[in-house]
Parts: structure tokens; sequence; C-alpha cells
């Protein structure tokens, strides 16, 4: 026996050991592959839901996004109308501080002149008396 038909037996025996090894283990790769395409169809089945719910919130929230920069002016307005209210109310309430202030400073003139007044009655009155 030569060289080269020793070689060639020798790589069939190789080729025989490797395919009774890779065998099992391609038939474990494809039952794997399988398993893996089962779970990926249940998750997308699962996801799909979840998806299109999402969808719809989004939309939700672009319109109430929209509506409300819609009112942003308004809003604007608004809080200037409550500002000159503030404004106003301030301007009134320095108005009404010295109008107090003023009527009580005539009301002590006036409780003033008044006993003023009566204190030269009873000295009059006295005098005459």
């Amino acid at each position: 026996m030569g060289l080269i038909p020793l070689a060639v037996a020798v790589m069939a025996i190789t080729l025989v050991v490797l395919a009774a090894f890779m065998i099992p283990a391609f038939i474990e790769l494809r039952k794997t592959a399988a398993a893996a395409r089962e779970f990926l169809e249940g998750k997308e089945s699962e996801l799909k839901p979840i998806i299109r719910d999402l969808q719809e919130t989004l939309a939700d929230l672009r319109v109430l996004t929209q509506g409300a920069a819609e009112n942003v002016e308004d809003v604007r307005v608004f809080m200037e109308s409550m500002g000159d209210a503030g404004r106003s109310i301030q301007t009134i309430n320095t108005v009404v501080g010295g109008v107090a202030t003023v009527v009580g400073r005539s009301s002590l003139w006036l409780t003033g002149a008044k006993v003023a007044g009566k204190f030269i009655l009873d000295r009059i009155i006295k005098k005459r008396g």
C-alpha cells in the first residue's frame, strides 16, 4: 500500500468521524433555530398590540401638544391681564391708604377742635355764671 492510498483512507476515516460528530450538532442547531423562530414569533405577536397602543398614545400626545401650543397666546394675554389687575389693585390700595391717612389726621384735628371748642365754651359759661 502506497502513501497516497493511505492518506486517502485516513482522510476518509476523518471525514466519517467528523460527519458522525457534526450531524448531531447540526440537528441541535436546527432545533435551536426553530425554537428561536417560535420565540420571536410569540414576542412579535405580543409586541404588536403594545406598539399599536403606543402609536395611539403618541397621536393623542401630538393633539394635546398642538392644543397647548395654540392656547399659549391666550395664557400670555390672561397673565398680562392679571398683572394689570394686580397693578390696579396696588394703585387702589395706595389711594385708600392715603385717604385713610388724611381721614385719620382730619379726625385728630376734628377731635382736637371739638375738645378745644368745648373747653372754650366751658370757660365762657363759667365766666358768665
